[in-house]
């Protein structure tokens, strides 16, 4: 038998497995037929794309780890007893429970952080404050002032008995050097790639990130929002100028819930299970003060899509104002069924995102679903000064989401994401006066002046909209 017989024979019988596979654990009939298209009419390089993109975490979960780590943290991350004055969101707080397992907790103090410098600042003062343990994850962790300062603070912190521990993305932090974890290394800090590059796996984590932003010093002070490590938070960037972007501070009891995420991932990337630690010191946790505050976690591996299903849930359940604002919504059909049946009900539904796109495919993807908004009366606004990085869903003057997810494929399905909810007017209706604030500076998109766009800008949208799973 030659070696080209061999290699025929392979090739079907690697083919052949994969039909089986998509046929067993294949999600949607559309995107199934897609895959069986291109596994028949691309030789190798359809079963390759296949590999890469298109086998479905939920059924073959590659990072089975995970629910062991969670269970043994259950405990410590509430109980469901739903508080009867926030009745209009039980079902949504009822939600993310059971996919989840965190429940709304009261006895927060939450503080909005609205640019880099601020945040940055903020952190810096918590970490400062720590005792006992500094815990940080990041999907973007690049060398410069702002991760030097750091560098310097770890050195310091851990000589006093701190015990520091750090994930970063491996593809979203490619630019972090050998010589700066080193230095990490060297200082006694604890720190891991998630999904590192491997032979065997290359193929099978690429396209799984770990887009979360969590810090949490101590129990007592937790970070999350869409604010990474990177100096273009404080010096703009070249092409694009000024980052705006969004984080939130929490104190109080959802800390936990935070650190349960951390932890989680801490034992799929170094093999060790952490118990939550005790805070430090007692919350003030007094009804006046508190925020009602639910953590939403969400990854490849979780049995349902959580975070896309509390985007729908907030949508639909939105009465009187719905107000977006994300950099990337490329909602996909149930998202944008949800939007537009909303508009089209009476609820005011406005969109922020911003006029400059830091990646040209993902613009024109993101433009491609702006006159479907628009038909259905849908208020779309383009920030037109640098570029607007938040992650931000507020509704009603009653709830609000700030966290690391997207209104996308991408975060649905591929990223582990984290965000957020606070279920408070004061927090609500703080956000929604931002909201506002930026589209008195942004530029409105009219329905009919979208539509006399040129055939050429029509065609460079439809072919991103087809990309747009895999952006």
């Amino acid at each position: 038998m030659t070696l080209t017989v061999v290699l025929v024979v392979v090739y079907v019988i690697i083919a052949i497995s994969l039909i089986f596979s998509l046929l067993l654990n294949g999600v949607r009939p559309s995107k199934t037929l897609a895959w069986l298209l291109a596994i028949f009419t691309i030789p190798v390089g359809g079963i390759l794309l296949y590999l890469l993109l298109g086998r479905n975490r939920r059924k073959n979960k590659i990072l089975k780890k995970k629910e062991l780590s969670l269970q043994g943290n259950q405990k410590f991350i509430g109980d469901l007893r739903l508080p009867d004055a926030l009745s209009e969101h039980q079902k949504l707080m009822r939600l993310v429970w059971r996919n989840c397992g965190f429940a709304p907790v009261y006895g927060n103090s939450n503080t909005l952080l609205k640019d880099g410098k601020t945040t940055f600042e903020s952190i810096f003062t918590a970490l400062e404050n720590a005792k006992s343990y500094i815990y940080l994850q990041y999907y973007i962790f690049e060398e410069g002032d702002w991760a030097n300062r750091l560098l310097h603070l770890f050195q310091r912190k851990t000589k006093e008995g701190v015990k520091v521990r750090l994930i970063f993305d491996n593809i979203g932090s490619y630019t972090l050097s050998k010589k700066y974890i080193k230095a990490l290394k060297s200082c006694r800090v604890e720190v891991y790639p998630f999904l590192p590059y491997r032979f065997g796996r290359f193929l099978s984590s690429l396209n799984y990130r770990n887009h979360r932003k969590i810090i949490v010093v101590d129990g007592i002070y937790g970070f999350t929002g869409g604010i990474n490590v990177s100096d273009k938070y404080l010096k703009g960037d070249p092409g694009l100028g000024t980052w705006h972007d969004m984080h939130l501070r929490i104190i109080g009891p959802a800390v936990k819930q935070l650190e349960a995420v951390f932890l989680s991932d801490w034992y799929l990337v170094s093999e060790e299970q952490l118990e939550l630690g005790k805070p430090n010191v007692v919350w003030d946790g007094s009804v006046e003060k508190s925020k009602l505050v639910q953590i939403v976690s969400s990854g490849p591996e979780d049995d349902f899509a959580n975070i896309q299903k509390v985007y729908f849930s907030m949508i639909a359940n939105a009465n009187e104002y719905l107000y977006i604002t994300n950099p990337y919504i490329i909602p996909g059909p149930e998202i944008l069924h949800a939007l537009q049946t909303a508009s089209l009900s009476g609820v005011d539904v406005r969109l922020l995102v911003s006029e400059q796109g830091d990646s040209t495919v993902v613009n024109w993807s993101v433009r491609s679903y702006f006159e479907p908004f628009l038909k259905s009366g849908i208020r779309l606004f383009l920030f037109p000064d640098g570029f607007l990085h938040s992650k931000v869903i507020v509704s009603d003057d009653s709830i609000a989401s700030i966290g690391t997810a997207n209104v996308d494929v991408r975060s649905f399905e591929h990223n582990y994401e984290v965000n957020a909810l606070v279920y408070d007017q004061e927090f609500a209706r703080e956000l929604k006066r931002d909201f506002l604030e930026r589209c008195l500076s942004s530029r409105e998109l009219n329905y009919d002046e979208h539509r006399q766009r040129s055939w050429m800008t029509q065609l460079k949208e439809g072919t991103a909209k087809i990309l747009s799973p895999i952006l």
